[in-house]
């Protein structure tokens, strides 16, 4: 971790005020964020995990969640979406800051302008990374070709490399899961991204027909199921605290909405400000109450991650939990920013009226609440 006198920002207000200009124009016209993340790119962001031998800005985990905070304030949609590279760049930090280069390649590739996406989620399986539906098929060379269906694709116009996974059923170790990261060719995107919200992510549908990871893109073949494996942690670990980053993101922004609203609006009734209103100053207190106990948590745990605190079996509910809490709490917050600022923020224009909208998803993301509580009720009580 770098220390803060020479924490490099590659997020400053005035990009992120270009940004939150555009969030609404995408939303309305279901487009890609490209001008957004060529600004990212050019700002060295994508870089953000990248240790600075390798020509990243070598920021750890507790920063990185800073900043997808305040990028999610701006653009929700496209923070979401950026998350995924995130994702694959955090794991591969975290597996070189133990000493295992399998996914060096991943951040070389980053500081050369790559983008990378996550292709792991399939329609009905709630295995996610303990078991997949995807055919993973071997080349004979130690390299495996892929053939299924991925769904919730984030940056599907944009990413130039996808790391997937795959079953391999036929190889005489078989079953394994196989994880690898292929390009373009042999992958298709279906135009399917018509969405309530978190519509500029467009996290399209992507078929792999023979998409094929070489053999030193082959990062692991693990038994299926639960896995000690470190790359399943980094995954974990890296996804969980990002997405509770996102979404407590989107509280913040939506609770200074609604502060500067009330600030403004002024009682017929009463010719008071609403800011001196009982019940809607004790709305908007709870929203702060609310908001505030999440960053805290988030922070503690990316720290233990960089540290290699050891939790161990404790890591799971840990993290999961911190995301259920997250976007739980985000959608709380939000709903008191809407009750307290009035009719105006139940039209599409009004920038509160999307951020309703985008902080449902987050009850999609895995785990998903019931896992969650599964995952939590297993670790207090053993297996059902």
């Amino acid at each position: 971790m770098t220390s803060e006198a020479t924490t490099p920002n590659p997020l400053d207000d005035a990009l992120l005020g270009r940004i939150r200009e555009r969030a609404a124009v995408h939303d309305a016209e279901n487009t890609f964020f490209d001008d957004d993340l060529a600004e990212l790119q050019a700002s060295g962001y994508l870089r953000a995990f990248v240790p600075r031998e390798f020509g990243g800005l070598g920021l750890g985990l507790p920063e990185i969640a800073v900043l997808q905070a305040r990028l999610a304030g701006a653009a929700p949609a496209t923070a979401l979406a950026i998350n995924m590279h995130l994702v694959w760049t955090g794991v591969a930090k975290l597996l070189h800051d133990r000493g295992d280069d399998s996914l060096e390649f991943v951040l070389r590739g980053a500081a050369d302008g790559e983008v990378f996406a996550f292709g792991v989620s399939e329609a009905g399986n709630d295995l996610v990374l303990f078991g997949s539906d995807t055919e993973a098929r071997p080349d004979g060379e130690g390299g495996y070709s892929f053939f299924g269906t991925k769904i919730f694709t984030s940056l599907s116009p944009a990413w130039t490399t996808l790391g997937t996974m795959g079953l391999d059923s036929v190889s005489p170790d078989a079953p394994k899961v196989v994880y690898g990261f292929v390009g373009r060719e042999g992958t298709s995107s279906k135009d399917d991204w018509n969405t309530l919200g978190m519509r500029a992510s467009q996290s399209r549908t992507t078929i792999l027909d023979g998409a094929h990871a070489a053999a030193d893109r082959v990062v692991r073949r693990l038994d299926p199921g639960p896995n000690p494996d470190p790359i399943v942690f980094g995954i974990f670990a890296n996804f969980e605290i990002l997405i509770a980053s996102v979404y407590t993101g989107i509280g913040q922004r939506a609770l200074d909405l609604a502060v500067e609203t009330v600030t403004k609006r002024t009682s017929k009734k009463t010719g008071a400000a609403y800011a001196a209103d009982p019940d809607i100053r004790w709305q908007i207190a709870s929203a702060s109450i609310a908001q505030e106990g999440i960053p805290p948590q988030i922070d503690a745990l990316a720290r233990d991650v960089e540290a290699q605190a050891p939790h161990g079996a404790a890591w799971f509910p840990k993290l999961v939990g911190l995301k259920v809490r997250a976007t739980e709490n985000a959608r709380v917050v939000v709903d008191h920013a809407i009750r307290v600022s009035g009719g105006s923020s139940y039209f599409a224009s009004s920038e509160l009226s999307r951020l309703y909208r985008d902080v449902l998803a987050g009850m999609f993301h895995p785990s998903d609440a019931e896992s969650a509580h599964s995952t939590v009720a297993s670790s207090l009580l053993g297996p059902a």
